[in-house]
């Protein structure tokens, strides 16, 4: 919910969720104006693959057999895709087998899921942040943002630091309204690394607005309408 809402703060023109059939009343009620559809089956789910220009894979997906078929068909569509959250955890368990080297995909790992896609330890990955991000671009294609202190996106041949952010920002949520801004200005055409770059900036600058009442209980949500102010 929280990815799709902020795809949506951020400009995404039509926003719908692919979820369980018994999650689409909450997903109604909480935000009203994305679309979701309760799916069970692949017939469900391709006119949703069909008619979408970006895919967002992983923010509540779990790691059931009905996670890992949507992945499947999402992967196996061509579409651009951002995965984050347990789309990256299945990634990583081998559920699209031999990792896929893809110029239009957008992986956004912290420290422990980057150490599971690189079959490394976190203490590896954090040792040399650098190397890991330009590991995983190698290894997967595309872009690869490493999230934590001093986020990191790499594309081919490129590594981008951003200094925006903040401690307050170590709260529930913040990856999935990040892959959600990045899916968002995927579909506005943007090319991956440009929406991987921004999108990290964009997503540490509302943070860092939005500390200005305090860090403690910062939200994931608070910073979507900050985010649609910078936008502005």
């Amino acid at each position: 919910a929280m990815a799709a809402e902020a795809a949506l703060r951020c400009g995404a023109g039509l926003v719908r969720v692919a979820t369980r059939p018994e999650h689409v009343v909450a997903l109604v009620a909480r935000t009203p104006e994305v679309m979701p559809s309760g799916v069970s089956s692949a017939e469900d789910f391709t006119p949703l693959l069909e008619s979408a220009d970006v895919l967002v894979v992983g923010p509540g997906l779990g790691q059931s057999p009905w996670s890992e078929h949507l992945l499947q068909l999402a992967a196996a569509s061509g579409k651009p895709m951002v995965l984050d959250a347990d789309g990256l955890n299945l990634l990583a368990a081998g559920c699209l087998g031999e990792a896929q080297h893809r110029d239009n995909r957008v992986l956004t790992p912290h420290p422990g899921e980057a150490a599971r896609l690189l079959g490394n330890t976190i203490s590896e990955v954090q040792a040399d942040r650098f190397a890991a991000a330009r590991a995983l671009q190698h290894l997967y294609g595309g872009v690869a943002i490493l999230k934590g202190n001093g986020s990191l996106v790499a594309g081919a041949g490129q590594l981008l630091l951003s200094d925006y952010g903040n401690p307050g920002m170590a709260s529930g949520g913040m990856g999935d309204v990040l892959s959600g801004v990045i899916g968002s200005l995927l579909a506005q055409h943007l090319p991956p690394l440009e929406a991987a770059a921004l999108g990290v900036c964009l997503h540490g600058a509302a943070a860092d607005i939005a500390a200005q009442k305090g860090q403690r209980g910062l939200a994931a949500t608070d910073l979507i309408p900050e985010m649609r102010a910078l936008l502005g």
